[in-house]
C-alpha cells in the first residue's frame, strides 16, 4: 500500500477503505508520510468530499494513530462535553463540576484558544496555582475520587490529528465537514469518554455562521459517535451575541463562580449551561430525559453544591480553592475603562466577533500557538440585546494592562453594538437538538 495511491483514489472521487484510512493515519503519525503528501490528501478530501462511512473509519484510525485512555478503572458511566467555540463560551466551567455534583464522572480533556475563541485551559490555569497537566493515573484518581477532572490533552493522544490539523490550517483546508468531525470525534473517542454532548455554535462568532452549516457538522459527529457506540447528542446553541458577559479568561472564570453561586439567573450562559447538563445527565443514565435532567441540574445549581465541587477540582489539581468563594483573587488588570451609550434606543444586538476580537487585542487571546496571553484583561459587558438605553448607559468596561492596541480594541467594542428606534425580538439560544 502506498501513500501516492491513496492520494490518487480519493482525488478521482473513490471511497477510500478502513484499510487504507488506517494505513494513512499510521503513517502520517509515525512521520513515514511527508507534509506534502499529506497536505495532497487532505485537499483531495476537502474537494471530494468524504461518505459517512470513510468519515466514521478516518476517525477509527485517527483515533488508534496513539495512545488511548482507559477509563473503566473508574466506576459509573464516564461523560464529556464538547464546544465548537465561541465567545464568552464559559460553559464547561459551569458544566463541568455541575455534572460531577449531580453524580456524573466528567473526564475531560480540553484545549488552548486561538484567535478570537477563548480555551478552557487558559481559563483555567488563571486560577493561581492550578496545573492542567496531570500524568494519566492522577487524571483517573482524581475523577475516581471527586468526579471531575479537566486536563490538557497528551501530546501521544491521536497524533496524526495533530499533523492534519497544523496544515489544514495553512492549506485552506479547515472548513470541511468530514474534516472537522473526525477531528473532533477522534479525540473524544480516544480520551475513553462513554456519553458527549456537543455544543455546536452557530452565527457570527461561531466557526459555523450558518445554521445549515451547524446542523451539517452536528449530524456528522454524532452520526460517528452512534458508528462507534457512543451515546452522543448535540445541542446547536447562538453564537451571534456572546453568550456570557465576562470575556476573556480570569474574568470567565469569576462569571462561572458567581452563576455556581446563584448569581445571573436567567442568563444566556446560565440557561446554556443548565440545557447542556440535563442531555449529559440523561445521556449518562442519571435522568430519564433531557428535561428531567435540566431540573434536577438546576436543583443542585442552587443547592450550593456545584460551587463546592469546583472549589474540590480546583485545589486537587494544585489550586487556590478560595477563589471558588472571593473571585477577587483571581488575576486583576490595572485599568478599567468605561465604554458608554452613545444614543438613546434599543441594543439590537451585540456582535460576538466584535467582541471577542476586541478580547484579544487586549491580551486575552492569540494569533498564534505560541503568542503568550494575560489572564487578567478583558471586556465585561453590562448591556445585552434587547435592552433599552439611556444616552450615557454603562454598555462595557475594558479590562486593561497594555494600551498598545486599545484604541482599537475600543472601535470593536463600538462597532459591536448595534442600535434600534423599536424593540427587537430575543434570538432563540437553542436551535436545534440532533
Amino acid at each position: 500500500m502506498r501513500a501516492i495511491d491513496i492520494i490518487r483514489k480519493k482525488r478521482d472521487g473513490e471511497e477510500l477503505s478502513a484499510d487504507e484510512l488506517t494505513f494513512f493515519c499510521r503513517g502520517t503519525a509515525e512521520q513515514a508520510i511527508p507534509d506534502y503528501q499529506i497536505t495532497a490528501f487532505l485537499m483531495a478530501a476537502y474537494l471530494r468530499g468524504m461518505t459517512d462511512a470513510e468519515t466514521a473509519a478516518l476517525t477509527i484510525a485517527m483515533a488508534g494513530s496513539g495512545e488511548q485512555i482507559d477509563l473503566s478503572s473508574i466506576e459509573g458511566v464516564k461523560v464529556d462535553k464538547h464546544s465548537t467555540g465561541g465567545v464568552g463560551d464559559t460553559t464547561t466551567l459551569v458544566l463541568a463540576p455541575l455534572a460531577a455534583a449531580c453524580g456524573a464522572r466528567v473526564a475531560k480533556m480540553s484545549g488552548r484558544g486561538l484567535g478570537h475563541t477563548g480555551g478552557t485551559l487558559d481559563k483555567l490555569e488563571s486560577i493561581p496555582g492550578l496545573s492542567t497537566r496531570l500524568s494519566r493515573d492522577q487524571f483517573l484518581a482524581q475523577v475516581s475520587r471527586i468526579g471531575v477532572a479537566v486536563i490538557s490533552q497528551t501530546p501521544t493522544l491521536v497524533p496524526a490529528d495533530s499533523r492534519f490539523y497544523a496544515l489544514r490550517d495553512v492549506t485552506a483546508t479547515v472548513d470541511s465537514i468530514p474534516l472537522i468531525s473526525s477531528s473532533v470525534m477522534s479525540k473524544k473517542i480516544a480520551a475513553g469518554a462513554q456519553a458527549i454532548v456537543l455544543d455546536v455554535k452557530t452565527g457570527r462568532g461561531a466557526f459555523m455562521k450558518t445554521l445549515e452549516d451547524s446542523r451539517r457538522l452536528a449530524k456528522s459527529m454524532v452520526d460517528i459517535g452512534r458508528r462507534l457506540g457512543r451515546s452522543v447528542s448535540a445541542v446547536i446553541t447562538d453564537m451571534e451575541t456572546p453568550l456570557g458577559a465576562f470575556i476573556g479568561n480570569a474574568l470567565e472564570v469569576q462569571e462561572a463562580i458567581e452563576i455556581l453561586s446563584g448569581k445571573h439567573v436567567g442568563t444566556p450562559l446560565w440557561e446554556v449551561s443548565l440545557v447542556l447538563c440535563g442531555h449529559l445527565l440523561a445521556l449518562g443514565n442519571l435522568a430519564k430525559t433531557p428535561a428531567e435532567g435540566r431540573v434536577k441540574a438546576e436543583a443542585v445549581l442552587r443547592s450550593g453544591a456545584a460551587l463546592e465541587k469546583l472549589a474540590e477540582m480546583i485545589e486537587a489539581q494544585g489550586g487556590d480553592p478560595r477563589v471558588a468563594h472571593d473571585p477577587g483573587l483571581l488575576p486583576q488588570a490595572g485599568d478599567r475603562i468605561e465604554m458608554r451609550a452613545p444614543r438613546e434606543g434599543w441594543c439590537s444586538g451585540v456582535d460576538a466577533l466584535d467582541i471577542g476580537r476586541a478580547a484579544m487585542l487586549l491580551g486575552a487571546g492569540r494569533t498564534k500557538k505560541e503568542d503568550v496571553i494575560d489572564p487578567a484583561v478583558g471586556v465585561v459587558l453590562a448591556a445585552r440585546a434587547g435592552q433599552l438605553l439611556r444616552e450615557g448607559d454603562l454598555l462595557a468596561t475594558l479590562h486593561v494592562n497594555d494600551r498598545t492596541s486599545l484604541g482599537e480594541a475600543r472601535r470593536f467594542v463600538e462597532r459591536a453594538f448595534q442600535w434600534s428606534d423599536e424593540p427587537t425580538g430575543a434570538r432563540p439560544l437553542v436551535r436545534e437538538v440532533v
